[in-house]
C-alpha cells in the first residue's frame, strides 16, 4: 500500500514549523513510518539548488530563473526521495511542495501558467494526498516574525507576500478535489493543531484504515 503524502504550506509567521513538529510527533505516537523533508531541498542535489535560491547575495536572479530552479530542485526531490518512499509504503511529510511555487512564482512573481507548465514534469503526477494551508495574512503575521537573519525570499517586500497569500487563496478556490485544508492560523497553536489533527485522522483512516 502506498504511503500517505502530507504537505504543509503557509507564509512567514504562520506557525508552520510548530505544526510540522506536531504532525511528526503524532505519526510517531501512532507507530507510522514516515520521512520528513522540505522544499526547496530534501536531497543532496536539491539542497545545493536551495542554497542558490535563498542566498541573499543573489539579488540579480531573474524571476523565471528562480521558478526554474525551484522546479529543478523539485524534480530531483520527487525522483530520489518522495516517490521511492511512497512506493515503499512510507508516509512523507513535506515542508512545502508545488503549491508554494504556483502561489509564489505564479501569483507573487506574476509568472502565471508558466509555473504550472514547468512543474508538471517535475512533479510527474506525484501530488500530496492532503495539504494543510496555515491561513494568516502577511499583515497579521508580521508581528510573529523573528528578527533572525532573513534569506533572499524572506527579504522581499510585503506586497509580494500579499500576492503570494492571495494566490494561495485562489489555488484553494480552484481545488475541486478537496486536497487542501485551510486552517485558521490566527488561533492558538493548540487550537490550530486540533483542527489539523481532525483532518489528518480522516486522511490516515482513508488510506490505512487505522
Amino acid at each position: 500500500m502506498q504511503g500517505l503524502f502530507i504537505s504543509v504550506e503557509g507564509g512567514d509567521g504562520s506557525g508552520k514549523s510548530t505544526q510540522l513538529e506536531n504532525i511528526k510527533r503524532y505519526l510517531s505516537e501512532k507507530g507510522m513510518e514516515y520521512v520528513f523533508t522540505r522544499e526547496p531541498g530534501g536531497t543532496e542535489i536539491s539542497e545545493k539548488i536551495r542554497d542558490i535560491i535563498l542566498d541573499p547575495n543573489n539579488t540579480e536572479m531573474a524571476d523565471i530563473t528562480e521558478a526554474l530552479l525551484f522546479a529543478a530542485s523539485r524534480a530531483q526531490h520527487v525522483a530520489e526521495k518522495i516517490r521511492p518512499s511512497l512506493e515503499k509504503g512510507i508516509t512523507v511529510v513535506s515542508d512545502r511542495f508545488v503549491d508554494s511555487s504556483l502561489a509564489y512564482q505564479g501569483y507573487g512573481r506574476e509568472l502565471g501558467d508558466v509555473v504550472r507548465i514547468i512543474n508538471d514534469p517535475a512533479v510527474a503526477g506525484c501530488m500530496p494526498d492532503i495539504t494543510f494551508f496555515l491561513d494568516i495574512s502577511p499583515d497579521d503575521a508580521m508581528d510573529r516574525i523573528s528578527r533572525r537573519d532573513l534569506d533572499r525570499l524572506e527579504r522581499e517586500d510585503l506586497d509580494l507576500h500579499r500576492r503570494f497569500y492571495m494566490g494561495f487563496k485562489k489555488i484553494i478556490e480552484e481545488d475541486d478535489k478537496g486536497r487542501i485544508v485551510s486552517v485558521d492560523a490566527r488561533k492558538t497553536p493548540d487550537e490550530v493543531w486540533q483542527d489539523i489533527k481532525r483532518s489528518l485522522d480522516e486522511a490516515i483512516d482513508k488510506r490505512f484504515g487505522k
